[in-house]
Formats: C-alpha cells, sequence, structure tokens
C-alpha cells in the first residue's frame, strides 16, 4: 500500500537510510555495553556494572523505538548481525578490556552515535520530518549525556573544569 504522509518517496527513502545507521550503530552499542556489564572487574566493578547496565536497559528501548519509526516510514528495519555489521561505525568488542578501557571504549563509541544522528538531519530536516527530527534529538541528547558521564570518569580526582 502506498504510503501518504507528507514525506515524498525519494527523502523518505533518504531517512530511512540515516534511521537505518543509527540503529545498527545504536544496536552495537547495546551489545558492547551489554558484554562489558557482563565481564567488568576491578575497584570499580559495582559502580560500573550498575552504570552499564541502566545504559544497556536504555539502549534496548531505543533500538525498538528508532526500529519502529523505520516501519512507521514504510521500510523493515534491518535486524541481523550481519546487516548491523554493514551499517554501524561503532567498532564491535572482540576481547575483554580492563575497566577504564571499557570506559574509554564507550565514550568513543557514543561520540560516534551522536556523528551518526548528527548525519542523519539533513535528511530529516529536509522532508520536513518533525516526528523523525524529535526522536532523533533525543537520542542526541541521551548520547552526549551518557558519553560526557563517562568521560567523568576518567577525569583526575583534583582536576577542576
Amino acid at each position: 500500500m502506498q504510503i501518504d504522509i507528507g514525506i515524498p518517496e525519494a527523502q523518505r527513502q533518504k531517512i530511512i537510510e540515516g534511521l537505518e545507521r543509527l540503529l545498527a550503530d545504536s544496536y552495537t552499542l547495546y551489545l558492547k555495553t551489554h558484554n562489558y556489564h557482563w565481564n567488568v572487574t576491578g575497584p570499580l566493578f559495582n559502580t560500573l556494572h550498575l552504570m552499564f547496565e541502566e545504559h544497556y536497559n536504555e539502549l534496548a528501548l531505543a533500538v525498538d523505538a528508532l526500529a519502529e519509526r523505520i516501519r512507521s516510514l514504510g521500510a523493515y528495519a534491518p535486524g541481523s548481525y550481519a546487516a548491523f555489521s554493514k551499517l554501524s561505525r561503532v567498532e564491535e568488542s572482540t576481547e575483554v578490556p580492563a575497566a577504564l578501557d571499557m570506559v574509554r571504549d564507550l565514550v568513543r563509541a557514543h561520540e560516534t552515535v551522536i556523528r551518526t544522528a548528527r548525519e542523519a538531519f539533513p535528511a530529516i530536516e529536509a522532508g520536513s520530518d518533525e516526528a523523525t527530527a524529535d526522536l532523533v534529538t533525543q537520542r542526541l541528547q541521551i548520547h552526549e549525556k551518557t558519553a560526557w558521564m563517562l568521560r567523568s570518569l576518567l577525569e583526575d580526582a583534583g582536576h577542576k573544569s
């Protein structure tokens, strides 16, 4: 059935492509965060274990919202590791790094997701797709705040900004 929601087909396709990349980055980040939650060790174990759990639970909701937005725009959402590996710029974790290296890696991953979200905006704005703009803006805010919180864990205790 034809979709007639006020966004031309070509523009909808560009928006969908941006959302697919954002979904793939977000899912890869979800998997990385969950992996680190399971495998973190050391003096910061409890702090990081709980923080990573909060983050992957939030990401689980986010990937659902992104996939459902793709569906509402008339496309099937990518949903396999193969599809995500082709679309994602977030590097997969194949080893178990030390706790603070996990934090550094997650900062880089969140910053990658932030850049992917920003890259989606020109198509979203050109299509006057306010619903997608709202969703992506919310994702940006969450990832920027999370990256800041993670970076804060890496600062020297005596350092003042």
